[in-house]
């Protein structure tokens, strides 16, 4: 398969034909003999993923050339050669996720959102509801969700390498799976919503594009997410934010209440209704309430 759109944006492009996990085979190469052919934006791609994984150890599988499993190595370091800081690392699978929300949004054709709300592009008259097209609202779901109209298109699963200087940020994308491949009652992809399916390249492109203005971004403002404009950028982008929401904890413990905002750290933080406490979460299954 070829990618004229999707490798010259990043420093080295693999495509794989079949991989158990794109993350472990890109960890492989990272800590392996030849680590150093494999710098900084180093990506594996393939579309048949076999042993998919995503969060708290779910199995994440789907027929062959219908997703994409998308792994990119970061390296980070700032102006000087200075090492992240290790406490900013948990804003790696906000900005991977910001980065595919914005690529879904592009990828949706005749529809754009703003502020998390989305509008019809189109030149019907407003006025004959008849010929709008039907409006999508695509937001992100802290802390690494991609959800079209509430249902999940995207899941982002980071890992840390061996050595801590570095890290593996796992996307997985639903193309082009019907209604009888999707995984759970609560998956999309892109050929469901748009009634077309996507271009593989152009939507990989798109990621990879954001993604990499967004890493850039913050590496240039010494890693600071306010100061990049990647705090605003989440904040902008996450549906949760404002929702009633369920969190189940590391430890199996859940708190209840409302999702207030995203600290300089990342975290969720939340009033909890049971004490009217507020809760800064680092890590947590979110589930957001209706009532």
């Amino acid at each position: 398969m070829e990618f004229p759109l999707s490798q010259p944006v990043v420093a080295r492009f693999e495509f794989v034909t079949e991989a158990g996990s794109t993350n472990d085979v890109l960890v492989q190469h990272a800590t392996g003999a030849d680590a150093s052919a494999w710098p900084d934006l180093s990506v594996v791609v393939t579309d048949n993923q076999t042993q998919g994984r995503g969060r708290l150890g779910r199995t994440w599988l789907a027929p062959t050339g219908k997703s994409l499993a998308i792994s990119v190595l970061l390296r980070p370091e700032l102006p000087g050669g200075v090492p992240l800081p290790s406490h900013r690392l948990g804003w790696f699978p906000l900005l991977a996720g910001a980065a595919m929300t914005q690529a879904v949004r592009d990828s949706i054709p005749a529809h754009h959102t703003v502020a998390g709300r989305a509008t019809a592009a189109t030149t019907a008259p407003a006025t004959d509801p008849e010929n709008q097209p039907p409006t999508h609202e695509v937001t992100l779901k802290w802390p690494n969700d991609v959800l079209i109209d509430g249902y999940k298109v995207s899941g982002v699963l980071s890992e840390l390498l061996p050595d801590a200087r570095g890290m593996v940020i796992g996307t997985g994308v639903n193309l082009s799976l019907s209604e009888h491949d999707l995984p759970t009652l609560t998956s999309t992809s892109l050929l469901l919503v748009t009634g077309t399916a996507p271009v593989t390249d152009e939507v990989l492109a798109r990621y990879l594009t954001r993604f990499t203005a967004l890493y850039a971004a913050l590496l240039a403002a010494d890693g600071d997410p306010q100061k990049s404009g990647l705090h605003d950028t989440v904040n902008e982008l996450c549906g949760t934010l404002g929702a009633v929401v369920r969190v189940e904890l590391p430890g199996g413990t859940d708190v209840i209440g409302t999702a207030q905002s995203i600290d300089e750290d990342g975290r969720l933080v939340v009033l909890n209704h049971a004490d009217g406490e507020v809760q800064a979460v680092a890590a947590g299954d979110v589930t957001h309430l209706r009532y």
